[in-house]
């Protein structure tokens, strides 16, 4: 995520509370970011749209890749 947000110009200085709007990490972001995590795992993501709309802060990212990641291995 911070590799992606220094790319466009913004910064890792934020907590897990950070809200996503304020750091700069958008919609097309997070999209990138799910691709990187399929990659690196070798395992595609499964998630529904859905609870995409409750991704608010830095840590809702984490949160939402790593128990995306887990089920889907």
């Amino acid at each position: 995520m911070d590799e992606i947000l220094v790319r466009q110009g913004g910064t890792t200085d934020h907590d897990e509370g950070a809200r996503l709007q304020d750091v700069g990490f958008r919609s097309l972001d997070f999209s990138e970011l799910a691709l990187r995590v399929e990659d690196a795992s070798g395992t595609p993501l499964q998630f529904e749209a859905g609870s995409l709309r409750a991704i608010q802060t830095v840590g809702d990212v984490l949160d939402f890749m790593e128990t995306a990641a887990r089920d889907a291995a």
